[in-house]
């Protein structure tokens, strides 16, 4: 069965999260600044009447900052009552992705990313990371996983 993901760019590479743990995309028209946050957290937003934390994803794959543009966009997810917004270079697409499409990554990779790429999608030559959203947002530490 084919499951709905959204994709997103950041730092040239395409990455996906499913469509169900997603709130909503929404151009990004900066945050406000929470003095004290943690690496990566530009700040908060509203989203659907909540304060939200955005989590910028290129500090947090260890990427070069850049200025937001025309294209950042948030990416809103929510794992059970936590709602995170993403900053992403661009999101416009989403993919139906069947399950044979579907891989572990490299075990090379997967020790080296953190547990943030939970699998890699192949569509022809295109390879899309699944992320994984509680990893990303540092969820796994609240739950000692």
């Amino acid at each position: 069965m084919s499951i709905l993901h959204v994709v997103f760019k950041v730092g040239g590479t395409e990455y996906a999260m499913p469509a169900d743990e997603v709130l909503q995309m929404e151009s990004y028209g900066g945050a406000t600044p929470v003095p004290g946050a943690a690496r990566g957290v530009v700040g908060i937003v509203q989203v659907r009447g909540r304060v939200v934390p955005v989590l910028d994803l290129r500090a947090r794959f260890g990427l070069e900052p850049i200025a937001a543009t025309l294209n950042s966009r948030l990416v809103v997810g929510q794992d059970g009552a936590r709602s995170v917004a993403l900053l992403v270079d661009s999101a416009r697409e989403v993919l139906k992705l069947d399950p044979e499409q579907i891989e572990p990554p490299p075990p090379m990779m997967a020790d080296d990313s953190q547990g943030f790429v939970r699998a890699v999608a192949r569509m022809g030559e295109r390879l899309v990371m699944l992320i994984d959203f509680k990893r990303v947002i540092g969820e796994e530490r609240l739950h000692g996983e």
